[in-house]
């Protein structure tokens, strides 16, 4: 089942004191379908974060179409109302950044409940322990505020956060930026758990290897000038 389909999409940025548009990327196309795991790859800048921020709709393309295939029915991500993109974000999509963004004076235990508003109070408690026992943040750190911790550290909790409750699509913004080894290696567990549970995953990831055996394909972008009319999925290409 495609879950995902990109039309044509593109995002620029309009740089003020240049008084012109930047492109990000350009007319890009691709699918992705439930239980699919494909890496977004291409040089540095080339607008890989850009595109998944558009697809979160942290950030609105400037052209095309991203249609998803949410269960009240398909929706075009890169024009539905602001109700429609926060109940997706609820129920269906998750985005784990690169930086750990928390309400002040919350415990990293708590920073993760959020990300399992509907859950039962026990239950939810036990599925965050587990979580970060598993990415290897130290229990004694959990009634910590996060702001106090380091960056590794920090992006434990935000990864456990977004792993509360599963996702049909999630999206992965260099995760494993930030993690010693242990961390990464639990990480790629859980995602080959959600793989094969469905969930549909679209990730940039700075070190391949840190979900090696998991990709089934990859989103090439590429620079502006070099941008075919059209860009398709590619298998097995690596451009870092």
């Amino acid at each position: 089942m495609t879950l995902l389909r990109a039309e044509q999409l593109s995002k620029s940025y309009f740089i003020h004191h240049l008084e012109r548009h930047v492109p990000a990327f350009q007319d890009l196309s691709f699918t992705l379908s439930a239980g699919e795991f494909k890496r977004v790859s291409g040089p540095n800048g080339v607008g890989k974060s850009s595109l998944l921020r558009c697809l979160y709709r942290s950030a609105l393309p400037t052209s095309g179409a991203a249609i998803y295939a949410s269960r009240r029915g398909p929706l075009d991500l890169a024009r539905a109302h602001d109700i429609d993109i926060a109940l997706l974000r609820r129920e269906e999509i998750g985005y784990v950044s690169q930086f750990l963004r928390a309400r002040p004076r919350l415990s990293a235990l708590d920073v993760v409940l959020e990300g399992a508003p509907t859950l039962p109070r026990q239950e939810a408690s036990e599925a965050a322990m587990e979580l970060l026992s598993a990415l290897g943040l130290r229990r004694e750190l959990w009634p910590a505020y996060p702001s106090t911790f380091s960056g590794g550290e920090q992006q434990k909790v935000n990864l456990a956060r977004a792993l509360m409750r599963p996702q049909r699509l999630l999206l992965l913004d260099e995760p494993t930026a930030s993690l010693d080894a242990g961390a990464r290696a639990a990480l790629a567990r859980r995602l080959s758990q959600l793989k094969a549970a469905g969930v549909a995953l679209l990730g940039v990831f700075h070190h391949p290897g840190d979900a090696a055996g998991l990709i089934d394909g990859e989103v090439r972008i590429t620079p502006p000038s070099q941008a075919a009319p059209w860009s398709q999925d590619s298998m097995g290409q690596n451009v870092d």
